[in-house]
């Protein structure tokens, strides 16, 4: 056994703890999963299946740890995992997973696949079987702070020109603000809009905030590769910022993994709780305008008819369901549901790393026919949406199958339509 494949498979047995083991027992093998899972549903592989994503965990856990699987082992009856069967299996745990936990929803039993998944991914990274994407934008992550290699002054030349369109002021290692916002490297390079919105939006709310130049980045590419490490590593940096500033709550931005990264991972990965809040954008949004902090031009309302996309991680797996709904209410005419809309949505195929993963481009394209078919029942031309990474996904698998709709950021449309001076003499 080579050394990597031997540092694989400990980290296997580590990571096979009580909730994994209780579920390896108690699946009754019914297949549910696979009608739950667009890689399976789009292409009709059966080794698409989430629960057969698994098999080498599975082997690990009943070989080490029941007692037929250790006397068919010492017997000679099982075969130990070998390096050639996790170099296999990679692409079924990388490529065709997006985290998104539509399996786990569906499961008789209660098994979180995605959880099994996410610990599977621990022991195939320690191994070397990991995605050259993935394994790179994780190098850059702990090197450099950024999976896309974006440095601080990148986020200096956006402020400058947000100041300069806005003339507002983008706050920066403020002590003691009320909100630490942070931004995924998508927003930052991608969609600059995104920062200027927060702007406009809390200058009228009257909130203090700011941004943290050791913490600006929220993407976890340790999550999306498996690493506890890497991805303790990217969340203290965030807890050390907000700490050392003192802020009340911590802002994930529109990013689906950056969000269950530090709000739920987060704690647990740091092993003690957080002095201070996370919360998503959606929430903060939602939340300024229950309290009347914003309020809304009625008079314009986006008239197209619209849908929303629902991230899998905010949504299903984060809980952020009503918010963006209430929010949708305000700025647009009419919303149109998806089939299966709200914590049942189907993925964009990109998540969960699989977006930063060459070799999986063709798979994640094909995947996209149930979002496609989703979209399409709608009848709209205008989808919003509230994740970067679920944004570029679908703007390229929307060009791919020749789709005219148009992808709108829920915190722009916000944003945009907001009140001016709606809050004066309001401030905290």
């Amino acid at each position: 056994m080579s050394a990597t494949l031997a540092k694989g498979i400990n980290a296997f047995k580590e990571v096979i703890d009580a909730p994994i083991a209780s579920y390896f027992s108690s699946c009754v093998h019914c297949g549910l999963c696979a009608e739950a899972c667009l890689f399976h549903t789009e292409t009709g592989d059966p080794k698409y299946t989430p629960i057969h994503k698994l098999e080498p965990l599975r082997r690990v856990w009943q070989q080490e740890y029941t007692l037929l699987g250790r006397l068919g082992k010492l017997l000679g009856l099982s075969k130990s995992v070998t390096d050639a069967e996790l170099e296999e299996w990679s692409p079924l745990v990388y490529d065709s997973c997006t985290l998104c936990s539509r399996c786990s929803m569906v499961c008789p039993v209660g098994n979180d696949i995605t959880y099994m998944i996410r610990k599977m991914r621990e022991g195939m990274s320690a191994a070397g079987h990991a995605p050259e994407g993935l394994i790179g934008a994780s190098t850059r992550a702990v090197n450099i702070g950024s999976p896309m290699g974006v440095k601080w002054p990148a986020v200096q030349a956006q402020i400058k020109h947000v100041q300069a369109d806005t003339g507002l002021t983008i706050p920066v290692d403020v002590e003691g603000a009320e909100y630490l916002v942070l931004m995924s490297s998508m927003e930052i390079m991608n969609f600059p809009e995104y920062l200027g919105s927060l702007a406009k939006v809390f200058q009228q709310a009257k909130v203090t905030w700011t941004l943290a130049p050791d913490a600006f980045e929220a993407t976890n590419s340790g999550i999306q590769i498996g690493s506890s490490d890497i991805a303790r590593e990217i969340v203290s940096r965030i807890v050390n910022a907000a700490e050392r500033l003192k802020v009340k709550c911590v802002i994930s931005p529109e990013c689906g993994h950056a969000f269950t990264a530090i709000r739920w991972e987060g704690p647990n990965l740091m092993g003690r709780p957080f002095g201070f809040e996370v919360k998503h954008i959606l929430e903060v949004l939602d939340e300024l305008r229950a309290a009347g902090r914003i309020r809304f031009k009625p008079e314009e309302k986006e008239a197209r008819p619209l849908t929303f996309h629902d991230p899998c991680q905010i949504v299903r797996r984060g809980g952020v369901v009503q918010q963006p709904r209430n929010l949708l209410k305000e700025v647009a005419v009419e919303l149109r549901e998806m089939p299966d809309a709200g914590v049942m949505n189907w993925c964009c195929g990109g998540g969960g790393g699989v977006s930063a993963n060459d070799r999986a481009e063709d798979l994640k394209v094909a995947a996209f026919k149930r979002k496609k078919s989703q979209i399409e029942a709608t009848g709209v031309k205008t989808m919003v949406t509230a994740c970067a990474n679920c944004r570029m996904v679908m703007e390229e698998s929307l060009e791919h199958y020749h789709m005219d709709v148009e992808i709108l950021s829920l915190t722009e449309m916000v944003a945009e339509r907001i009140v001016e001076n709606s809050v004066e003499g309001e401030a905290k």
